[in-house]
């Protein structure tokens, strides 16, 4: 029995592979695979050109590899099929029909599609390269927004997926060719150094040696993991050896208030917390360490250490929240969100700021909200540091980070170090795929081990809750909160299960928080509204891997994400609404899709400089904000306000990049311009920087970027203009209580960890003593 639960919780690994077990069910037609097919190889065709100084058969390789040799069109024709969800996307497979007729293609290409020969119009799969890679380009810029949107969406998505993909070896054909070993080579001698001291034995008996292999697989949480895909009489035993009260239903049983169907079994506890980020498990953790049980739901699954993988694509599919393909209605602005156990916490960038002075004397001062000004949150944020290990200490830095920090003190800019929740020496540039050795510290490592360690606290993993359950009592206007309903796949086939408990916790980040209110019938039309997105966008510095450039051994994917920041274009002393800049992780899948595309050759071209390619971002405080629609809908509109911030930051970033010794330097937009700036001339220069700073970056020009979402059940006095009151709790039903990004009365400004994690801790304070006058009654 214990082999059998190290094969099933270690059967998650596979997840993170690749090979076929990566391939999703395709279910485009034919037509619109052969325009599909057209397109990706118009993207990524087979190059057949000069390559000076060549020998090495990688780079030949790649050049001469096209999209549909290394079956990338079949790849993301399963993802359109199953994962992607946006909801423009039968436009997107409408094109793709469209383009194998020839009145389509007359309509979506114009007079480039003509020839002198019957039927006089050709489909897009029968154009010449030359002239299909015209049509691209030309979308790029049309004044059709869809047109626009086709292009950005078939080439985010194509890149996307050719860099990621890999064979059984785990391996991409790219990868030699640009300078990218795939996961981190650390981790991958760690994992062969294990599984040579697993199989070694130590001297230990068999027992001892499955029980070690169990502890060092399955990582710090496995004793608080249940895992749903055992029969159900496996899972209520568990649950029952674990002190959940467990009623399993049949077909006599009633349902719960507030639903129709009876469900397989009902766990009582004393609080349920959706979501295991850095909102919930911080709550989750407070309040199993305090003597109450807790069960949480987690939409994503359980990742160890061990069980990691660092492939791009895979982890980002089981990782990130729609597999990391999500965007707002108009592709304006894509998203990042963690959805697994830990959340964000397990895939963020390490960077744990306390929050601003500015930020806490406009929430406690313009929005009235006395937290922000007590002493509780001053030493919830104390609390939160300590548990996180939060530290400023850096002791090698990667090349992005080196050349913010050099450009600016070259410059006189104001530069800092980031305060992170990971250890001095942690030089690892794949904690966006989940930390190899548990040195970030996100909840995965420390809240939730709390909850584990407590003996009153259980994780579900895999579990999509879809309705807190409520009722009226007595006679009053205000609902009572009962649970939560959620469903789980179990062999094939949906599972309904609900826990009852005495308050609930909703922590599923302010992009799925809104749409489980309201699917639950809350009418408060504050839900969903308000919605800040800290809007991004990059500019990037290629550094030859020559002598006398910096940092020669550095290579743009390694060491800490985040180590340094500047406020140059932060606005501190005024109003605080401007930018902050910073340094993103970029891996080959995410490292393309934002890259200008001029051609097939120009993108490989790029590609092979991957590796001394450094990116800087510019990450505005937004005022504009938009709204969740839907679970796959968010409408989104850049203020202009906020567009001249992110312009003002672009402006200082190229000149950052230049004086940290850049030899050309460049940024996103479609155009896709770039300089020399050793050889330029300071009038070309100037020229240069004022015009590229300068240029719109709203209607898909410019990529723009999202990793926080905030402010979409925002916390406020006044039940008209918010969702939740100082404790957390809704307005609108009682013993509902939201902890996460969601609850923010304004974008931040900042990275949000630290924010989150203080205000979820002053939230779990406030549930704690609603437990306690229940407890007394």
């Amino acid at each position: 029995m214990q082999k059998e639960t190290l094969i099933d919780f270690g059967g998650e690994e596979s997840l993170l592979c690749g090979g076929e077990q990566q391939l999703y069910i395709n279910s485009l037609s034919s037509r619109e695979m052969e325009s599909l097919t057209a397109i990706c190889d118009t993207f990524l065709p087979s190059v057949d050109v000069d390559i000076s100084g060549a020998s090495d058969t990688g780079i030949v390789d790649f050049f001469r590899s096209s999209a549909s040799m290394a079956r990338t069109p079949e790849r993301l024709g399963g993802l359109m099929s199953e994962r992607l969800n946006h909801p423009k996307k039968w436009l997107i497979r409408m094109a793709l029909w469209m383009l194998s007729t020839y009145i389509g293609t007359l309509i979506l290409c114009g007079r480039r599609c003509l020839t002198t020969d019957f039927p006089f119009v050709l489909t897009f799969s029968q154009l010449p390269q030359q002239k299909k890679e015209e049509i691209l380009l030309s979308w790029s810029t049309s004044c059709f927004h869809l047109l626009r949107m086709l292009f950005k969406a078939m080439k985010l998505l194509t890149m996307l997926v050719f860099f990621t993909q890999v064979d059984e070896k785990n391996e991409n054909l790219s990868w030699k060719a640009i300078g990218y070993p795939g996961p981190d080579p650390d981790f991958k001698t760690q994992k062969e150094q294990r599984h040579k001291r697993n199989g070694e034995g130590n001297g230990k008996s068999k027992d001892e040696q499955v029980i070690d292999e169990k502890e060092e697989l399955l990582g710090p949480l496995y004793r608080g993991i249940i895992n749903l895909k055992y029969p159900r009489e496996t899972v209520v035993d568990d649950l029952r050896r674990r002190g959940f009260p467990v009623s399993v239903c049949t077909k006599n049983t009633k349902p719960p208030a507030g639903l129709s169907n009876c469900p397989s079994f009902i766990i009582h506890c004393d609080a349920v917390v959706v979501g295991s980020g850095s909102g919930g498990g911080v709550v989750a953790g407070v309040l199993a360490t305090a003597g109450y049980k807790v069960i949480v739901l987690e939409k994503g699954n359980y990742f160890a250490r061990s069980n990691l993988s660092l492939l791009e694509g895979p982890s980002m599919d089981q990782m990130y929240l729609s597999g990391g393909m999500f965007a707002t209605d108009d592709m304006g602005v894509a998203m990042l969100a963690g959805s697994t156990v830990g959340g964000g916490s397990a895939i963020n960038w390490s960077a744990s700021i306390k929050t601003p002075h500015h930020v806490l004397d406009e929430w406690s001062n313009q929005y009235e909200l006395e937290l922000f000004d007590s002493k509780l949150y001053r030493e919830a944020m104390d609390v939160v540091c300590n548990k996180m290990g939060v530290q400023s200490e850096v002791l090698e830095e990667g090349l992005n980070n080196a050349v913010l920090r050099k450009g600016c003190q070259e410059l006189g800019y104001p530069v800092n170090n980031i305060p992170r929740n990971s250890t001095a020496d942690h030089y690892c540039g794949w904690c966006c795929l989940g930390c190899k050795d548990g040195r970030k510290k996100g909840t995965s490592e420390t809240w939730l081990v709390d909850l584990v360690d407590s003996g009153n606290g259980a994780i579900l993993p895999g579990c999509d809750a879809f309705k807190v359950l409520n009722r009226r009592k007595n006679g009053r206007d205000r609902k009572r909160a009962t649970g939560i309903a959620f469903q789980f796949e179990c062999k094939g086939r949906k599972e309904i299960c609900v826990v009852e408990s005495r308050v609930t916790v909703v922590a599923c980040g302010a992009l799925s928080t809104p749409t489980l209110l309201k699917r639950s019938g809350l009418k408060n039309p504050n839900v969903g509204k308000n919605l800040h997105l800290h809007p991004v966008t990059m500019a990037w510095g290629y550094f030859p891997d020559n002598p006398g450039f910096l940092g020669v051994e550095k290579k743009s994917f390694e060491g800490g994400i985040m180590t340094v920041m500047s406020t140059v274009v932060a606005n501190l002393g005024k109003s605080g609404y401007g930018a902050v800049l910073q340094t993103p992780s970029l891996h080959p899948g995410m490292f393309s899709g934002l890259m200008p595309w001029l051609s097939g050759a120009d993108i490989k071209r790029r590609m092979c400089r991957f590796s001394r390619t450094a990116h800087l971002f510019a990450l505005a405080r937004d005022r504009g904000s938009g709204t969740v629609n839907s679970p796959n809908s968010i409408s989104y509109q850049l203020e202009s306000g906020d567009e001249q911030n992110l312009q003002k930051g672009l402006e200082k970033i190229l000149r950052i990049l230049a004086a940290a010794g850049a030899e050309e330097i460049g940024t996103h937009h479609n155009k896709g311009n770039s300089i020399n700036a050793k050889e330029a001339t300071s009038d070309e220069f100037e020229k240069f920087v004022k015009e590229e700073s300068s240029r719109p970056l709203r209607k898909l020009s410019t990529p723009i970027s999202s990793a926080h979402q905030m402010g979409s059940c925002r916390m406020g006095v006044d039940p008209r203009k918010s969702v939740v009151n100082q404790m957390g709790e809704t307005w609108e039903v009682e013993g509902l209580f939201i902890a996460d990004t969601s609850v923010f009365p304004t974008a931040l400004g900042v990275n949000p960890m630290v924010t989150v994690q203080a205000i979820s801790y002053c939230t779990a304070q406030s549930v704690l003593e609603v437990l306690r006058r229940k407890k007394s009654k």
